[in-house]
C-alpha cells in the first residue's frame, strides 16, 4: 500500500470520526433542550382579559366610587385540564392599610364559565350560577370599585383555576377564600388596571 492512499483513508476516516461527535453533541443539547422546555396546557397558560380597560392601563371611572361603581367584564381563557372551579379576587396592595385592599371575592365559578358580564349584580350568587360572591374589605357583598384616598393604585384582577369545589358559604372574605384554595391551585392568571381620583371630584 502507498503512503498516499493509507494517508486518505486516515483522513476519511478523522472527518468521518469529527462528523459523529458533531451528530452527538447536537442530539444532547436538543434532548437538553427539550428537558427544560415548560409544560403549558397545549402551549397555553390560563388567560384573563378585560374589554374595559388595556393591561397595566387606566380603570375608567365608570367602574370606580366616582362613576357607577359596577363591576368590569371578565372573560378567560385556555384553563388547564382537571379545572373544577374558578375563583376571583380584586385587590389593591397600595392601599394605605397592612395587607393592602380587597374590593372583590367570587368563588365556585364553574368550570363551564370563561366570562363575568359587566355589572355583575352586588348579590350572594351570581346569574345563572356563574359563581358565590364573597365580602370585600368594606364588608359588604360583591364588588366594589377602585377608590384610592390619593395618588394612582394599582388593581390586581387575579383569576385562579383550582381542581376543586370549595363550597364555601356567601360572603367568605379573602383569608377564608386563600385558605380555602390551599393545596388545590392547577393555575392562576392576573390583569392589573390603575386608577387615580380626578382633580375635579376628588375634593
Amino acid at each position: 500500500m502507498s503512503s498516499s492512499w493509507l494517508s486518505g483513508i486516515l483522513h476519511c476516516k478523522a472527518l468521518s470520526f469529527l462528523f459523529l461527535c458533531v451528530l452527538l453533541f447536537a442530539k444532547e443539547l436538543t434532548g437538553r433542550f427539550q428537558e427544560r422546555a415548560p409544560t403549558t396546557n397545549g402551549g397555553h397558560m390560563l388567560q384573563l382579559t378585560s374589554p374595559a380597560f388595556q393591561a397595566d392601563g387606566n380603570i375608567p371611572m365608570r367602574f370606580t366610587c366616582q362613576g357607577s361603581d359596577i363591576s368590569p367584564a371578565l372573560a378567560w381563557r385556555d384553563a388547564p385540564s382537571g379545572t373544577k372551579t374558578f375563583a376571583l379576587v380584586v385587590h389593591d396592595p397600595d392601599a394605605p392599610r397592612a395587607g393592602g385592599f380587597t374590593h372583590w371575592v367570587v368563588y365556585d365559578i364553574p368550570a363551564t364559565t370563561n366570562h363575568i358580564l359587566e355589572n355583575a349584580p352586588k348579590q350572594q350568587v351570581l346569574a345563572g350560577g356563574g359563581g358565590t360572591q364573597g365580602q370585600n374589605d368594606f364588608g359588604k357583598i360583591g364588588y366594589a370599585g377602585p377608590c384610592p384616598p390619593s395618588g394612582t393604585h394599582r388593581y390586581f384582577f387575579r383569576l385562579y383555576a383550582l381542581d376543586a369545589e370549595l363550597k364555601l358559604d356567601s360572603g367568605a372574605t379573602q383569608k377564608v377564600l386563600e385558605k380555602a384554595m390551599q393545596g388545590h391551585i392547577r393555575e392562576q392568571a392576573e390583569i392589573m388596571g390603575k386608577y387615580k381620583k380626578s382633580s375635579e371630584r376628588a375634593a
